[in-house]
């Protein structure tokens, strides 16, 4: 058993901050190990729904009466939390999307079509989510720039000498992500970042898997653009962030029109537009999911990244030595230091039997291909079973999915 007494986690007292943890599923004690999909929302995030509607809704930045005031002033103070949480320099540099792939768009579609011509070329890496992928290739299919694959070794690993023998005087930029939504691998962006420099290219980073597990630091990692999603980050689903350096952010055109992204408007001269952030956030935005995203990343600033990920660390090495015992299965991605996600596929047993039979177990797991065929395609799977581990899950829970496996193996095979 691994041993987590060294860890000042009050496990106990996490947990009491999610209402969703006291339910059962099918009669049994619901075990929620599909984190890297949704994390759980503390009630301290729930609340803010209840405040915000029932005691300043109003929308921002326009209004000159008292709500209107109050909501803009709690929407920029999450807009400062989360400069803080990315360590950005400046708050102007923190845009707000609906999640990482929006503002994956984001920059394909404003930095992209203005930067990127026929014949360029834009690396990506064989471990991308699909919103990492589709939009370059939607994108390539327009302009007709080319789009080339970082290879991964046997364990999930990039291969970054092979990285470097991509760049060519063509190479535009690099788009990778931080974390691995399939395999748990963690990239070494800082690394990634200095070599695209040196070639005259830019990085965006995918940090959708990051932002709950990894402390992020877009300065010393020299990332020129930076995406995450909020309900992985305990917060609410729909609101996300987009990081880009100013000058760039500066430079790009918009990307969506309407109101709040304007100075001017006419029909005679066209529109001029507002600074940033505010040229990149069109319309009445998620105003209620980003003052909540505030509150979720008080919560993790609460307890402490480094603390989480040490949890979750050793949640995965119990993981790994259990599932490990067991006949038949393989773990995918095996990368030193990985995130706490397991993909496995199990002999003579289909993914999706094993997930609908293991939620009548109480057991809730993604089954599938997560977003990242490529990647699978490339091991030889079209499906893995994926557990992932968040800062209220237990070894005591871990045991009981690794039981209940056992069991759902033995009536599948």
């Amino acid at each position: 058993m691994t041993d987590f007494s060294d860890l000042m986690l009050d496990v106990a007292k996490v947990r009491n901050d999610f209402p969703i943890l006291d339910r059962e599923v099918h009669g049994k004690p619901l075990v929620y190990l599909d984190n890297a999909a949704t994390c759980q929302t503390p009630r301290q995030v729930i609340e803010v729904f209840d405040d915000y509607y029932g005691r300043y809704n109003a929308n921002i930045h326009r209004g000159l009466h008292t709500l209107s005031d109050e909501a803009t002033a709690a929407f920029e103070r999450t807009r400062d939390k989360v400069r803080a949480f990315i360590n950005a320099r400046e708050i102007r540099e923190i845009i707000f999307t609906r999640g990482t792939t929006e503002a994956i768009n984001l920059v394909a579609n404003a930095w992209g079509r203005a930067n990127l011509k026929a014949g360029d070329e834009v690396l990506i890496s064989q471990l991308e989510h699909h919103s990492n992928i589709v939009p370059w290739q939607l994108l390539a299919a327009e302009i007709g720039f080319t789009i080339k694959v970082i290879p991964v070794d046997e364990r999930g690993v990039l291969d970054q000498d092979a990285y470097r023998d991509l760049f060519t005087e063509r190479t535009r930029l690099v788009a990778v992500n931080h974390v691995s939504n399939a395999f748990g691998t963690v990239n070494p962006i800082s690394d990634m970042a200095r070599v695209a420099h040196a070639h005259d290219a830019l990085i965006l980073v995918d940090g959708a898997q990051a932002a709950p597990h990894e402390q992020i630091d877009v300065v010393a990692m020299d990332a020129d653009f930076y995406a995450f999603s909020g309900h992985k980050v305990y917060g609410p689903t729909g609101i996300g962030v987009l990081y880009g350096k100013a000058e760039l952010l500066s430079a790009m055109p918009p990307w969506q029109g309407g109101g709040e992204m304007i100075k001017t408007v006419s029909f005679e001269a066209g529109s001029t537009f507002a600074d940033i952030p505010h040229k990149f956030e069109a319309g009445t935005p998620a105003i209620a999911e980003v003052i909540a995203l505030g509150a979720a990343l008080d919560w993790v600033a609460g307890i402490g990244l480094p603390l989480i990920r040490a949890w979750e660390h050793r949640l995965t090495e119990h993981a790994t030595r259990e599932l490990s015992r067991i006949d038949g299965l393989r773990i995918l991605g095996t990368a030193p230091g990985k995130a706490a996600v397991m993909s496995f596929v199990v002999d003579g047993a289909h993914s999706q039997d094993i997930g609908l039979l293991i939620d009548q177990l109480g057991v809730a797991i993604r089954t599938g291909h997560h977003c990242a065929q490529p990647l699978l395609s490339h091991f030889g799977v079209d499906a893995t079973c994926r557990a992932s581990f968040a800062a209220y899950n237990t070894p005591e829970e871990i045991d009981i999915f690794v039981e209940s496996l056992e069991r759902v193996i033995g009536m599948v095979r």
